[in-house]
């Protein structure tokens, strides 16, 4: 009955996309009368952002967007986006997408405020639908990269991680409910009900502080352990869900992760702890990550967890071969995460402590040191570290190849936009 219901889901999930590139979408048929040309951005002002220097670093932090999403084809054609350009990656010949990328860029789109930013926003939404119409598994899900090809037919995709951590499912619906809430296109939103009908069905735990475990593996094999970053992003997923559907289902789905995250809060060290091990239910007390301590004070805008952002300026605060910001876990301090300094940045400039917002300014300045003279820089894009194999404690490393994920998580946090409200949408700010 289960993979019936969601035979049912994946039919109307690819109804959505023939309609969307059938017209339905005026916003994508205005871009195809006047397609954006690679090198169009506009000059940002916003909340905090005047005419000025950082005016100017976040339209060519678009410019860098809109180049990477025309690299392999342009137009309305639906798609992804590269993720990473040039540097040891490049050399590597690596053009794989990663779908959490590819939300982020969504987001940075719609703060972008323009008609040409929701048009190019939308093409990766279908991009997104056109994948998980036409997965092999049928169940709602999308897989975690591909590479960025132009998605005419189910022969064009190509999976390049075929895993689906819930993470990254909740970043990709998230970004679905946005455009929805932008647009009023239902097909977005029959998307991201899908994805967390999939997240549901498949991760919610009841072990230890219950929560959401990690998905599934690459083999197909169901991940034991619960991350708190995860958690965080179904929170305001399931969250931002419950507005857009008006169905108080959601609410409650949303509860039930932020009950883990809450339940993760280390009060005398001031920082929420990583998750649990595969039991569901002993802490995992290492590594510390600057990502669990930033997200958590953007979705829960909470006084009795803003210790959180102190925590990671002591202690993954980094100064190394000329650039400065922070680190991605306490294990490894030898270099800058330009992605998690963003992340940070973003935080502080909501938080509110006058003093923070300095910090966010200073922050925000590093970046924009690192755009413009750092390793492999073309003064438009942001690496995503400050030299190539910055380990993250986990046992994956990060590049200092240009990244449209720090690229947008730069914008976002310059525009002072929380892409993480499980409450307001992006379109509403």
């Amino acid at each position: 009955m289960r993979l019936s219901r969601h035979h049912g889901l994946a039919a109307a999930i690819s109804v959505g996309v023939v309609l969307l590139m059938g017209g339905v979408s005026l916003t994508a048929l205005a871009a195809a009368h006047h397609p954006p040309h690679p090198d169009d951005g506009p000059v940002v002002t916003g909340p905090g952002v005047g005419p000025g220097p950082r005016a100017g670093t976040v339209t060519r932090a678009y410019r860098f967007l809109n180049l990477m999403m025309d690299r392999h084809t342009s137009g309305t054609t639906p798609r992804l986006v590269q993720s990473y350009l040039g540097g040891l990656l490049g050399l590597d010949g690596d053009i794989s997408s990663a779908t959490y990328d590819d939300a982020l860029v969504i987001d940075a789109y719609l703060a972008e405020g323009t008609r040409n930013g929701v048009a190019r926003a939308e093409v990766i939404g279908q991009g997104l639908l056109y994948l998980q119409a036409h997965d092999p598994a049928h169940d709602g899900r999308i897989m975690n990269q591909y590479e960025p090809t132009a998605l005419r037919h189910p022969s064009d995709i190509h999976v390049t991680d075929p895993a689906s951590n819930t993470g990254n499912l909740a970043w990709e619906g998230d970004a679905l409910t946005q455009l929805y809430s932008a647009t009023g296109v239902r097909a977005y939103l029959d998307g991201a009900v899908a994805l967390g009908v999939w997240i549901q069905a498949h991760c919610r735990d009841h072990r230890g502080p219950g929560g959401y475990t990690g998905g599934d593996t690459a083999s197909g094999s169901k991940i034991g352990w619960k991350s708190t970053e995860h958690n965080i992003d179904v929170y305001a997923f399931f969250g931002l869900l419950a507005r857009e559907t008006g169905n108080p289902v959601w609410s409650s789905r949303s509860a039930w992760a932020r009950r883990f995250i809450l339940a993760m809060w280390d009060t005398a060290a001031g920082r929420f702890n990583a998750g649990t091990t595969g039991d569901g239910a002993t802490l995992e007390h290492t590594p510390q990550l600057e990502d669990v301590n930033s997200w958590s004070y953007l979705v829960l805008r909470d006084r009795a967890y803003e210790q959180s952002l102190d925590w990671e300026q002591r202690h993954l605060a980094v100064t190394a071969d000329g650039y400065r910001g922070v680190s991605i876990c306490t294990g490894n301090r030898t270099g800058v995460w330009f992605e998690g300094t963003a992340h940070l940045a973003d935080a502080l400039e909501l938080s509110h402590e006058a003093a923070d917002r300095a910090g966010a300014a200073r922050y925000l300045s590093d970046i924009a040191h690192a755009q413009a003279k750092g390793p492999n820089a073309d003064g438009l894009g942001i690496m995503a570290a400050s030299y190539d194999a910055l380990n993250d404690c986990q046992g994956n490393d990060v590049y200092a190849s240009l990244h449209t994920g720090t690229t947008a998580w730069y914008i976002l946090a310059a525009l002072r936009i929380n892409p993480m409200s499980p409450a307001t949408p992006i379109s509403a700010r």
